[in-house]
């Protein structure tokens, strides 16, 4: 297998005095810079797989939201969750090995994590819309074959479809079977879930999708095939959807552009009150809004849905009677807004968890509640089940038709829900559902708490390593003595609130401020950013 390897690493080499970092997105560049990155990852897929006895291990290649010139790739574990944390690591170290070390590298991993080479190895794979799709998986493939990987190709899919299908290929057969190990199957379980959900409830006018010209546009055109037409489902009109022209992906649409912007796509139509929602890239992320006739545009982001979510499932908890048995909890970043954390805390009554900035980390945290809402303020984001409560929804025995109706409600969101990822298509569903029982417009859902102002500010800095923090990446340790700064300041403002970490990607602090008033936010945020200047060395 050595030979093999050897053989196949040499048609991907590594591009000289590059070095590489699995983050939380997994590897993502531009596209050109892919080519042994990609190989590499198809040989930690088949490490991983052979590590946990040959389970399934998926491989996503997508860039998301970035622009299309870019890729990148990731690993997903065999529930459909991110990768292990260690395995980071190890990735990191097998894609910056010398073109000439890549066997030597390869065997070493698999001696000290004690990996028989016998034990069979699966992947499954897919990719997004991009040009540069099909080159990159073809060095994929190159990489499974030479580690004597058993493989299957999903072709185009959006990215929480391939976590499901990884987590539907390792439970099927079994009592946690998550579903029909298909795209179609996909379809059939969110279509026949949204049905039981919106029994005898109606959505009032259409919802417009912005799809940012990626691999949501076809889908969500797959997915309304198995949808009832208006008025038992819901009317659904697709903008942005060509993937044809590879540069209009994320250009002037897309939940990042809607959510950095602050306003609706050029391209949207429309018409007040309406309701209208932006995907990202590979569908993991949605954005709602609507044109406000007085206010103009108003953002509905991934904390609005979160609380929407959150006094959704808390009310039905109640109304099932299963609220003192079940512990239902709200997992934020430290960039949801404070009026949002206030709202689920005084008003909800449910507890929230500040986690750092990641997905894997809100995931995690999320899992040890019963019922764990989070989103990222991004609006990338999911709900996750406990088996105690899975298991409750189906045995408690009802002692009136509502309480019937309200665990029926239950049962039916727990296979709406995709569980394993935030997931655009999934996620609309379960916000048309529950607008449509509270029989609520986009502003009543709006007017749920108000927003403080808030502003974000990039500081570039020669070395974000001197930026150290702590407490979920609210306080800063080093440079010492700028968080007592930031203190200090903060006291000098009503509601403020302000927070600075190292971004995760390149040389640079983001500074996070909010107070009572846009001017406030805006004057709060400038002062930190210079604090920052002053001790990062800025560039």
């Amino acid at each position: 297998m050595d030979a093999k390897i050897l053989a196949a690493s040499d048609k991907h080499p590594k591009p000289a005095d590059r070095v590489f970092q699995y983050g939380t997105a997994g590897f993502r560049m531009k596209a050109t810079l892919l080519d042994s990155v990609v190989f590499r990852v198809g040989l930690v897929a088949a490490l991983r797989s052979r590590k946990l006895g040959g389970q399934t291990i998926g491989v996503m290649i997508t860039a998301s939201h970035n622009p299309p010139e870019d890729n990148g790739v990731k690993l997903v574990d065999p529930m459909g969750e991110m990768l292990e944390n260690s395995w980071e690591a190890y990735s990191t170290e097998l894609a910056n090995a010398k073109n000439e070390d890549v066997a030597k590298v390869y065997k070493a991993l698999e001696e000290k994590l004690k990996i028989n080479p016998a034990t069979p190895a699966r992947v499954i794979y897919a990719r997004d819309t991009r040009p540069s799709g099909p080159k990159l998986v073809q060095a994929l493939v190159d990489a499974l074959e030479a580690a004597g990987a058993e493989y299957t190709d999903y072709k185009l899919l959006t990215t929480p479809q391939l976590h499901y299908l990884t987590r539907c290929t390792n439970t099927e057969g079994t009592p946690q079977s998550y579903g029909e190990v298909s795209e179609k199957g996909y379809y059939e379980k969110l279509a026949a879930a949204f049905v039981r959900a919106m029994k005898g409830k109606k959505t009032v006018g259409p919802v417009t999708v912005d799809c940012a010209n990626g691999v949501g546009g076809p889908k969500l055109a797959e997915l309304l095939k198995y949808l009832p037409k208006a008025p038992e489902g819901v009317e659904i009109k697709i903008l942005n959807d060509d993937v044809l022209k590879a540069e209009v992906l994320n250009h002037e649409c897309g939940a990042d552009y809607v959510k950095t912007k602050q306003r609706a796509p050029p391209s949207s139509k429309a018409g007040p009150n309406e309701r209208c929602c932006s995907l990202d890239g590979d569908a993991d992320r949605i954005i709602y809004y609507f044109n406000d006739p007085e206010h103009g545009f108003r953002l509905l982001d991934g904390d609005k849905i979160a609380t929407l979510a959150a006094s959704f499932i808390g009310d039905l908890a109640r109304e099932a009677r299963l609220s003192d048995e079940l512990k239902i909890g709200v997992v934020q970043t430290a960039y949801a807004n404070g009026a949002s954390t206030k709202y689920v805390e005084k008003s909800l009554g449910l507890p929230v968890v500040c986690t750092p900035t990641g997905v894997k980390w809100l995931h995690h945290a999320a899992t040890k509640f019963d019922v764990g809402v989070y989103f990222e303020a991004n609006g990338h984001g999911t709900v996750v089940f406990s088996q105690q409560a899975l298991k409750a929804f189906k045995t408690k025995e009802p002692e009136s038709p509502a309480q019937a109706q309200a665990l029926e409600t239950l049962r039916a969101l727990t296979d709406l829900i995709n569980q394993t990822v935030g997931d655009a298509l999934s996620d609309m569903l379960l916000v048309e559902t529950i607008l449509a029982h509270k029989s609520w417009t986009p502003r009543e859902w709006d007017l749920t708490y108000v927003d403080l102002p808030n502003r974000l500010v990039r500081v570039e800095v020669g070395d974000r390593n001197l930026f150290k923090t702590t407490d979920a990446e609210r306080k800063l340790v080093e440079p010492q003595g700028l968080q007592e700064q930031i203190d200090a300041l903060v006291k000098k403002f009503k509601d403020g609130r302000s927070f600075a970490r190292a971004s995760g990607t390149e040389d640079a602090v983001r500074v996070y401020a909010e107070a009572a008033t846009r001017s406030e936010a805006d004057d709060l945020a400038g002062k930190v950013a210079g604090f920052c200047r002053q001790e990062g060395g800025a560039k």
